[in-house]
C-alpha cells in the first residue's frame, strides 16, 4: 500500500489514504462536527490562527481544521494521486 501525502497548509501534511471528506465549515452540520471533535479531543487545528476555510474528516474520526480553500486541498489530492499512477 503507498502512502500519499497532502500539504494541508503552513507546512501541515495529512495522510490522503485516511481522507475521507473535504469540506467547506460554513454550514451549522460541519460546525456541530468541529464541536463534536473538540469535545473528543479528536480535533486537530492546523490552520495557525487564521480562518477555517477547509475542514478535513479521516476515517479514524479526527477533524483537521485547515487555513486554504477545500478546491485547494482536493486539487491537491488530485495531483498526487495522478503523480502516483506513474
Amino acid at each position: 500500500m503507498d502512502i500519499r501525502l497532502i500539504n494541508i497548509g503552513f507546512g501541515n501534511i495529512v495522510s490522503a489514504n485516511r481522507v475521507i471528506a473535504i469540506v467547506s465549515p460554513e454550514s451549522a452540520p460541519i460546525k456541530r462536527i468541529i464541536s463534536d471533535a473538540r469535545d473528543r479531543g479528536q480535533l486537530i487545528d492546523a490552520t495557525y490562527g487564521r480562518r477555517t476555510r477547509a475542514v478535513i474528516v479521516t476515517d479514524s474520526g479526527h477533524v483537521v481544521l485547515s487555513a486554504i480553500q477545500p478546491e485547494t486541498v482536493a486539487n491537491r489530492f488530485m495531483v498526487s494521486k495522478d503523480n502516483s499512477d506513474d
